[in-house]
């Protein structure tokens, strides 16, 4: 897959958000850092348990659906932070990488405009992983 200079690539998993840009060329990719943003996780509407609702008989949620949720927010974050620099025209190009869980609930939070600017979406969980590597399974 070629790989346009300038392309921004969001790196994303339930807990982490990493963002590169190209600055290389396009056969060549040569990622750098870009600063991460401050996400608040406040949109838990993907989630079933509402806390609010939730009788005194009611069990508590497992650990894990609560988990879930946090993931689910802070997946629904990084997508409307996402949808904000493509409709200011920040992003023009984008890469999305994250596994596909989190994937599928970005995909409910994009805005239409997303699609124009999407250059490949990888479902993978590469956070954490060398710049190397990434451009290597993008590659690949």
């Amino acid at each position: 897959m070629l790989l346009p200079h300038g392309t921004v690539f969001a790196i994303v998993d339930g807990e982490k958000f990493e963002l590169y840009r190209n600055t290389g060329i396009e056969a060549e990719p040569r990622l750098e850092a870009v600063p991460i943003p401050e996400l608040e996780a406040t949109n838990f509407s993907a989630g079933v348990y509402d806390h609010d609702r939730v009788s005194r008989f009611t069990p508590p949620a497992p650990k894990n659906r609560v988990a879930r949720l946090d993931e689910a927010a802070h997946v629904a974050a990084v997508a409307d932070w996402l949808n904000s620099q493509i409709l200011a025209h920040r992003i023009d190009k984008l890469v999305i990488v994250a596994d596909p869980r989190s994937l599928g609930e970005m995909r409910r939070h994009f805005h239409k405009e997303v699609e124009r600017v999407l250059v490949a979406e990888v479902p993978k969980n590469l956070t954490g992983r060398p710049t190397a590597e990434i451009v290597r399974v993008l590659h690949g």
